[in-house]
């Protein structure tokens, strides 16, 4: 499964955040398991939605849908249990 490329605002966000590494770490445990145990990826409720998140640390989750076999990150956000 692929990961389209990020929006800027998303990139900007991540750079703001000093996230890069942990970004780039991230995306690559889940390009080689989308359900590798660290990232805790979960389906967002409402389940219809069809909204996932991925663990980029304690802190921050990366919100996505999954399109055709392409999986969009459309936001990176606080957890919201922090």
């Amino acid at each position: 499964m692929e990961i389209k490329p990020l929006r800027k605002d998303i990139e900007d966000f991540i750079r703001e955040n000093k996230l890069e590494k942990k970004w780039s770490k991230a995306k690559q445990l889940f390009l080689k398991d989308i359900k590798y145990p660290s990232l805790r990826t979960e389906l967002m409720e409402p389940k219809w939605h069809g909204i996932y998140s991925f663990r980029l640390d304690k802190k921050y989750r990366a919100l996505f849908f999954i399109v055709k076999g392409e999986v969009e990150v459309f936001k990176i956000t606080k957890h919201y249990k922090r």
